[in-house]
């Protein structure tokens, strides 16, 4: 006998068993977060320093992809929830036997600079494109501009760039008696040591260690101080304590910026930094531009190599070290018109982040999104009481 759906003459759909309801709720709220931490905001967390001080170590952010649009999977085949592998297990969380090409939906902005923006770190080419490691760093140029820094300063488009944030710099500090009243007062001043600088290690509670200036650095051998990161408005504040003798920026003397000929050209590449690039000392750099047609030679060819070969996905394309030219099948690339926007990226902390200075720019199709909030954030050196810094709690990022 056949009954209708509505008929009340039917029997009664048997009940779900316990099993049976705890997995429908379980594949509802997985497949609700995955579109939830898809289209709309995720979850992060700032491990390093590189950003300081407007975002410190211990800062859990909320990152929206409403800002610049979701956009959809290159690699669909992976267990929800996971990035490059599954926790505990530790073994790979994908599969990349199928990749698709990606479309971004509509946000409500564009890319601006001064933004701040999570993405997947380009130069990694152990994973498909948008399981990459993903990096939070403050965009400084847009498409279509032309960035240079001189002496630390930012100039776009030859003027003076504004940058937001509370950018630091790093300094050696020398004293004559180091002691824990000097580091005290530096870690009350948001001075703190996650990486061992120089010769030293990280001490314990965070507060800077004591170094011994190699030869050649900061003005010569022997000279005893701290090695730090700091804002404009603290470096003002130490210059007139009693404890300082000398305040200057300081740089590893081997720590020089590749020239963007060395950024992993075929892994071939035979020259060394041949424009002299330094931190504090770059460019000028034209960032590139969606629809804009690049005449290729020896001088810029080296630039826009992985551009061309990697992140837009042409075919047969080779680099040539004899004649510093990229090939397509076999024969030398003149121009080249490109298919998307990039961006240049910058940590707050100049002296202490690997950013685009180091390997190029970020192309549009692998921005995250925006970082807008931050949460919470935890002192990983503090005590107990003082482990939450309450201040920062439910603060918008700028």
């Amino acid at each position: 006998m056949l009954f209708r759906k509505n008929d009340p003459s039917a029997p009664p759909a048997p009940p779900k068993s316990k099993s049976r309801e705890w997995t429908d709720s379980l594949v509802f709220a997985i497949v609700a977060a995955t579109l939830i931490r898809w289209a709309t905001f995720e979850a992060y967390t700032i491990p390093s320093p590189s950003m300081e001080n407007s975002l410190l170590v211990g800062d859990y952010l909320f990152v929206s992809k409403l800002h610049y649009g979701p956009i959809t999977p290159q690699t669909p085949l992976q267990v929800p929830l996971t990035h490059q592998t599954i926790p505990i297990l530790n073994i790979k969380s994908y599969s990349d036997a199928i990749q698709l090409p990606t479309y971004r939906f509509p946000g409500f902005s564009s890319i601006k600079r001064n933004d701040v923006v999570v993405f997947h770190v380009p130069h990694e080419t152990q994973f498909p494109a948008d399981l990459r490691t993903n990096y939070i760093k403050r965009c400084i140029a847009v498409a279509g501009d032309t960035l240079e820094i001189r002496q630390g300063q930012v100039f776009l488009n030859g003027q003076p760039g504004v940058v937001a944030g509370q950018p630091e710099t790093t300094y050696f500090m020398q004293v004559d008696s180091p002691d824990d009243a000097v580091q005290q007062d530096l870690h009350d001043h948001g001075i703190v040591e996650y990486n061992s600088t120089v010769d030293s290690s990280p001490s314990p509670d965070g507060r800077p260690s004591v170094v011994t200036i190699p030869a050649d650095s900061a003005g010569g051998k022997g000279k005893t101080g701290y090695i730090f990161s700091c804002t404009a408005e603290t470096y003002a504040y130490l210059q007139k304590q009693p404890y300082c003798k000398s305040i200057v920026v300081y740089t590893q003397p081997t720590q020089l910026f590749p020239d963007l000929v060395d950024f992993k050209v075929d892994n071939n590449a035979v020259s060394h930094n041949i424009r002299g690039w330094q931190l504090d000392n770059y460019g000028p750099l034209p960032v590139p531009k969606k629809g804009q047609t690049i005449a290729l030679t020896p001088e810029n060819s080296a630039i826009y190599y992985k551009i061309v070969s990697q992140y837009e996905h042409n075919q047969n394309i080779t680099w040539d070290n004899k004649t510093g030219l990229i090939l397509q099948n076999g024969q030398p690339l003149t121009s080249y018109t490109l298919k998307q926007n990039y961006y240049f990226m910058m940590g707050d902390n100049r002296h202490n982040s690997e950013d685009s200075r180091f390997w190029g720019f970020v192309p549009e199709d692998h921005i995250v999104g925006k970082a807008s909030l931050i949460w919470l954030s935890i002192d990983p050196y503090a005590n107990f009481w003082h482990k939450v810094r309450w201040g920062r709690l439910f603060h918008t990022i700028d």
